[in-house]
């Protein structure tokens, strides 16, 4: 699927125009044509105001079924506490998120392939 035909299909759908979908986002006309005609890829942030414009849920930018689609049930290990699930661990793993977010990519693989070398057992470690 591609987004900006989906975008522009659901914004059909309603009737709108581009001059609607501009006055709602407050994006550029001509941004509104480079997304439906492919030339963009929007942020998800932007996605959020089509979504809001067209007054949608956001899943449907990507789903084009009658019926929303099925939540995943997942198991839950009601036994096992999992980290930054509460408390001081919700914190931390809050702070290392936004702290990630602002790393290049460079020295994010850098930080990740030295956790993996930390969490090695100590005999595999020295080898």
């Amino acid at each position: 699927m591609i987004i900006g035909d989906r975008l522009r299909e659901l914004r059909e759908a309603k009737k709108l125009s581009q001059g609607h979908i501009e006055e709602k986002t407050g994006l550029l006309r001509c941004y509104i044509s480079r997304v439906e005609n492919g030339h963009t890829v929007p942020a998800v942030e932007t996605l959020e105001k089509f979504a809001r414009a067209l007054e949608i849920p956001m899943y449907q930018l990507f789903y084009d079924g009658e019926k929303p689609p099925k939540v995943l049930d997942i198991p839950k290990k009601s036994d096992e506490k999992l980290f930054g699930a509460s408390g001081k661990d919700t914190e931390i793993l809050s702070k290392f998120r936004r702290f990630l977010g602002k790393m290049d990519a460079k020295n994010r693989g850098i930080l990740l392939h030295t956790a993996a070398k930390m969490a090695r057992p100590a005999a595999r470690q020295k080898a």
